[in-house]
């Protein structure tokens, strides 16, 4: 491989909710199957999707929200122990126990766009999705973004003077917007090297797979490309 390929990395664009339970162990999933192909270079890109755009910007109480989207907080209870299987699998805490707020994700968002500038937008959505799924924490309260924006490097006071604006909502709305025209109906996407998207939490393997799938064909066209230019 030559030097010009190997900095050359596939993209990785994740669409994705930072409330979305199989985004949280899709995103350990995605890390593994990174880790099967070390000597693969990848740019991971996230992007936003909003799993529930009816939730008022000021959040709603958990039951509330359960008994609209799935009739009632017992009909969730289910689901809830599959997910937490699911979780604990890939060493994961999915604590549905200490969820009492259901926020409107609008807010992690632009939190996660802010902190890309400092390259440090997994971080962030990590410790976003750790402080809902895990903490249980109040992603609507603003104090409690502020102090998640400062875990990751971003300024405190800077971060809740911008949030108490309406910085960069347009821009969040219009990427989320995209994905949905795009026929993205689904989270966690994965959309790679530009040409392909894999939908759902899918295993380390498969995911490794299909990068590798990926690379492959990136090299076989740069070749294509080189043999081309040389004739």
């Amino acid at each position: 491989m030559s030097d010009t390929q190997a900095v050359t990395p596939v993209t990785i664009d994740v669409v994705s909710d930072v409330v979305c339970p199989w985004c949280f162990i899709g995103k350990r999933r995605l890390e593994k199957a990174l880790a099967l192909k070390p000597n693969i270079p990848v740019e991971v890109r996230y992007h936003p999707y909003f799993l529930n755009p009816w939730v008022p910007r000021e959040g709603m109480s958990r039951d509330e929200y359960l008994t609209t989207k799935f009739g009632s907080p017992e009909r969730y209870q289910g689901i809830a122990g599959r997910v937490a299987a699911a979780a604990a699998s890939e060493g994961l805490t999915y604590a549905v126990d200490k969820m009492k707020r259901q926020p409107n994700t609008l807010d992690c968002h632009r939190l996660i766009l802010w902190a890309q500038a400092i390259g440090q937008a997994p971080a962030m959505k990590q410790r976003l999705m750790d402080l809902y799924f895990t903490e249980g924490a109040d992603l609507s309260d603003r104090e409690v973004l502020v102090a998640a924006a400062a875990s990751v490097g971003l300024d405190a006071d800077q971060t809740r003077a911008r949030l108490a604006t309406d910085e960069d909502v347009d821009k969040v709305e219009a990427a989320a917007n995209s994905a949905k025209d795009a026929g993205i109906d689904g989270v966690p996407t994965y959309i790679l090297g530009g040409v392909a998207a894999v939908s759902g939490a899918h295993a380390p393997e498969v995911l490794a797979n299909a990068i590798e799938q990926i690379a492959v064909n990136k090299e076989v066209f740069l070749a294509e490309q080189r043999r081309a230019a040389g004739r």
